[in-house]
């Protein structure tokens, strides 16, 4: 079977990245052809279709004398249209499987694989689908206020980096894609969401129920030597920005004199988290370290007393979790999205109200006075992660749906 596999990066930028990558090697190994569509990026991996890559394009470095460029890639691309055109006629997929295609990407690939009658399956690793800014969650709080496609909310709310002007593009796009063209509905087989909490809470916001399917993501462990032995200190890995609940777990460790915690990733809160560390005089406690990858920091994860994971939105599945269960290492998670399908309290860890830095508090002062019992919530977990969520049933999974969706073609 032929599969071609649409992304934004072709390269580890974050977890929409990761199972892009971990699922084409997975097809690989069971003996399928992939390919890739994505844009051109200094970072990209080598890529037998490079050549077909859409040019490169920061949002991030906005620039108005190219605006045209920006707005065309958010709205409808033709020059993404025209390469993925082709490499859709070179390459002949069986499936088109889309993972994070906004604005670099744009959906102007939909019409192509209209045209040529490939169907397709969109994975849902945010909730962009339904919501401008991705998150369902802005100032610091929940939203659901575009519930039932009122996008202008997003523009009264300013929930696009907090700018008027931004979030008026952002409720214009969503406009013009969800009912205007409809170009999503109209052209995608099936969404992919992975966990129960995605699905259910799409379903809410108005997508067919007839056409989500729940389909956890996986992890590979046999290559993973998982560690039960506890360490000194609780570890966070990942963004360091709002959503992620990182003043409540700064605000948390104030409360727990003996708790020792390292801070690994970057992002918008760096500056936050020192100005922070200093103004509650933790500095003696809490490290600040900054972003590591791969071996580095699995031995971080390893050497740890758990994983905390202190999100306060709807996080859509928990590979955070998975990876430090699946390292031997119990997980103090938040109680919201679906984290609990991945962390079972009082099993493989702890979980917490979010919005409570006491509640935190109490369940990181509870694992320092039972130390003993973490090694179980590690063992526990590294089981779990291995028959819920090992590659052989995700690739049947997902090899089922293919065949569905083919079949549903003809």
């Amino acid at each position: 079977m032929k599969i071609l596999m649409v992304n934004k990066f072709n390269f580890l930028q974050g977890g929409a990245d990761k199972y892009f990558l971990d699922l084409s090697a997975l097809l690989n190994a069971h003996g399928f052809d992939v390919a890739h569509f994505c844009m051109h990026h200094p970072s990209n991996l080598p890529d037998r279709c490079s050549t077909y890559f859409v040019s490169h394009l920061n949002f991030n470095k906005f620039s108005w004398k190219s605006a045209w460029k920006y707005l065309g890639r958010m709205f409808y691309s033709l020059e993404v249209k025209r390469k993925f055109s082709q490499l859709v006629f070179e390459f002949q997929p069986d499936v088109i499987h889309l993972h994070n295609i906004y604005h670099q990407i744009s959906p102007s690939i939909l019409d192509i694989a209209r045209e040529k009658k490939i169907p397709v399956v969109m994975h849902l690793h945010d909730y962009k689908l339904v919501c401008g800014n991705y998150k369902m969650f802005h100032h610091g709080n929940i939203c659901e206020a575009c519930k039932g496609g009122r996008h202008w909310r997003c523009i009264t709310h300013r929930c696009f980096k907090n700018s008027i002007l931004k979030s008026l593009i952002v409720a214009f796009e969503m406009y013009l894609h969800h009912r205007v063209l409809n170009i999503y509905d109209r052209n995608i087989a099936y969404y992919i969401a992975p966990s129960e909490f995605m699905r259910k809470k799409m379903i809410e916001w108005g997508i067919d129920q007839k056409k989500i399917k729940m389909v956890h993501h996986f992890m590979e462990t046999r290559d993973l030597a998982p560690e039960y032995r506890v360490g000194e200190y609780f570890l966070y890995f990942g963004r360091l920005s709002e959503e992620k609940g990182i003043d409540q777990l700064l605000g948390a460790v104030n409360l727990v004199p003996n708790a020792k915690l390292k801070l690994v990733g970057a992002g918008s809160m760096s500056s936050f988290v020192k100005t922070e560390i200093a103004r509650l005089n933790l500095s003696q406690r809490v490290e600040l370290i900054g972003p590591k990858y791969a071996e580095e920091l699995k031995n971080m994860i390893r050497q740890s007393l758990a994983v905390v994971v202190p999100s306060r939105w709807y996080e859509v599945f928990g590979l955070v979790s998975m990876e430090a269960s699946a390292l031997g290492k119990a997980v103090l998670a938040a109680d919201i999205g679906g984290i609990p399908e991945v962390v079972k309290d009082q099993r493989t860890g702890l979980l917490f109200n979010p919005f409570v830095k006491e509640d935190l508090a109490e369940k990181m002062q509870w694992m320092l006075d039972h130390r003993d019992v973490l090694p179980g919530f590690g063992r526990a977990g590294r089981r779990f992660v291995e028959e819920a969520f090992n590659p052989e049933k995700h690739f049947n999974q997902i090899n089922d749906l293919y065949k569905q969706v083919i079949k549903k073609n003809r």
